[in-house]
């Protein structure tokens, strides 16, 4: 009896051992796999100005995460490689391996919490308002919420959500690629989008036309960070002790100071 009671032990101890073993081995699958590759892929949104923005006529790509994400390839000593992505393909592009981070300034919104694992915040941005100077419906914030104003958000990205519930007059317009925001304001076929701080630099550094409204006061602060997909704790740490480790030494305070985004860095 004694020794079919320690056969068992050892059977059960054998398949306890397997199965931690194959959970270490799934908790590091992302980082041992960048380690076998001598890459990292980052995925990023190559719209969005001050972040990880493509310039149209160069096609060099600019912004803060553009710097950072090279200081993480670099940290983990392996090249790194941009992939094309977008906050409505955000999900599907990490679920599906098409790339190992998510590095464009993911907004910590509670769909993506269902489905997305994060680091710590590292930028924070409030939502504005752009309108064009000549508008005559939208002066103010408080123009915005009004019977026939056509209020623009672009489609996936947390100001949907956010507008959708807050409007109780106007009318809010998705707009998906390959229109713009911009395009759709100009045109005349919006009066005002809802944009971030980043994206909002955008406009005032290029557009003469642009007349920037900030709420006037705190109206929906949204925490920024990186993402990735759930199941590797291991990978996931890397990511968020690569945040704390800019957040301390400087670095994303000198790439938020390049890029013009001091005013949203979270310290």
């Amino acid at each position: 009896m004694k020794s079919l009671v320690r056969i068992t032990s050892i059977a059960v101890f054998s398949v306890i051992a397997a199965f931690a073993v194959t959970l270490s081995a799934q908790a590091g699958a992302v980082q041992d796999r960048v380690a076998a590759a001598k890459s990292v892929r980052v995925c990023i949104w190559p719209d969005y100005y001050g972040i990880t923005f493509r310039n149209p006529k160069t096609q060099q790509l600019t912004g803060i995460d553009i710097d950072l994400s090279a200081e993480f390839a670099k940290d983990l000593g392996v090249k790194l490689q941009h992939v094309d992505s977008s906050f409505p393909t955000l999900v599907d592009d990490l679920k599906a391996d098409r790339c190992d981070v998510a590095m464009f300034a993911v907004g910590l919104l509670p769909q993506r919490l269902e489905h997305l694992k994060f680091s710590r915040p590292y930028l924070q941005s409030d939502i504005y308002a752009i309108t064009t100077r000549s508008n005559r419906a939208v002066r103010q914030w408080a123009d915005i919420d009004q019977p026939g104003v056509l209020v623009a958000v672009q489609a996936g990205t947390f100001m949907e959500p956010v507008m959708k519930e807050s409007l109780k007059q106007a009318k809010m317009v998705s707009v998906k690629p390959p229109a713009t925001r911009e395009r759709e304001l100009e045109a005349g076929r919006v009066d005002v989008f809802m944009t971030d701080y980043p994206y909002s630099r955008r406009l005032l550094d290029n557009a003469d036309w642009a007349m920037l409204i900030a709420p006037p006061q705190r109206f929906h602060v949204l925490p920024y960070a990186y993402a990735v997909k759930p199941g590797d704790d291991a990978w996931l740490d890397a990511v968020d002790r690569f945040v704390q480790r800019i957040q301390k030494d400087g670095r994303l305070e000198a790439a938020a100071r390049r890029h013009g985004l001091t005013d949203i860095v979270v310290r």
